[in-house]
């Protein structure tokens, strides 16, 4: 019997106020300073930065320019000095995670889809959550050219944001074999419009006020919600297995999937 061929669909999560309350680059620039990797010079005004990126919206010379600071950043920094970073900043990601999407993500899954994450935070970062949650993969930003291991601070690839971030999934279905038009797609921001716009079945998660226009006038799913779940607080004390990998990355996916059934009660 021939192999069904038939493209697979897939649900593409954003990160940041989707699958999870408030800001991963927060998380991420608390980890690096307490790691002595950003002074509290930089900190601050990497914070101030991506706040005033939010609020402007990502136009071409604002994002060009976020990127430029984030890549001037890790100018000489090890790539396996940021890897380390992964079990404090999950730390603070984990708690924030929304359990009403992330049942989402695993209905997905149970019906078939592929599920990834897709954010403007490190791929480094959005592969470290992908494999701690259990989920197919991730799309993320690379921020800088690395050469003998090291961040030279020289830009390169895609910042995954606005209309690059539905490059790079057009990208991923053309490799992976993945059906858009059968695909599903959440965020909670006008920003990420190119992405809604190129899957068959958009969903909008707590959206800001342009978006929620949009889905009014589009009639797309909304979903609203303000309660944070309590179970993932747990899963903080599984970042050592993902970590470690092997036996213990096995046991990890396996203990994510039995958790999808305690969900329902934090609702």
């Amino acid at each position: 019997m021939a192999a069904d061929s038939t493209p697979a669909a897939a649900a593409f999560f954003d990160l940041d106020r989707t699958l999870m309350e408030g800001s991963s680059a927060f998380q991420f620039g608390r980890a690096a300073y307490r790691a002595g990797l950003l002074s509290r010079r930089q900190l601050i005004a990497d914070g101030w930065a991506n706040l005033m990126f939010r609020l402007r919206g990502a136009s071409d010379k604002a994002s060009h320019e976020l990127r430029n600071r984030i890549s001037h950043d890790l100018a000489g920094t090890r790539v396996r000095d940021l890897e380390r970073l992964g079990v404090d900043v999950l730390a603070g990601v984990l708690p924030r995670i929304y359990p009403q999407v992330l049942s989402r993500a695993y209905d997905h899954q149970d019906a078939g889809c592929r599920v990834y994450i897709v954010t403007a935070a490190s791929q480094e970062l959005a592969n470290t959550l992908a494999h701690v949650l259990a989920l197919d993969g991730a799309i993320g930003s690379s921020f800088s050219e690395v050469v003998d291991g090291v961040y030279t601070g020289k830009p390169t690839g895609l910042f995954i944001y606005g209309q690059e971030k539905a490059v790079a999934i057009e990208r991923l279905a053309e490799s992976e074999g993945l059906d858009l038009s059968a695909s599903y797609a959440y965020s909670d921001s006008a920003s990420d419009l190119p992405m809604l716009r190129l899957v068959g079945h958009p969903v909008v998660v707590n959206p800001d006020s342009t978006l929620a226009k949009t889905a009014r006038a589009e009639r797309w799913e909304v979903l609203r919600f303000d309660r944070l779940g309590r179970r993932l607080k747990a899963g903080v004390g599984l970042i050592g297995a993902a970590v470690a990998g092997g036996a213990g990355s096995a046991a990890l996916a396996a203990r994510a999937r039995r958790r999808r059934g305690l969900i329902g009660k934090l609702r």
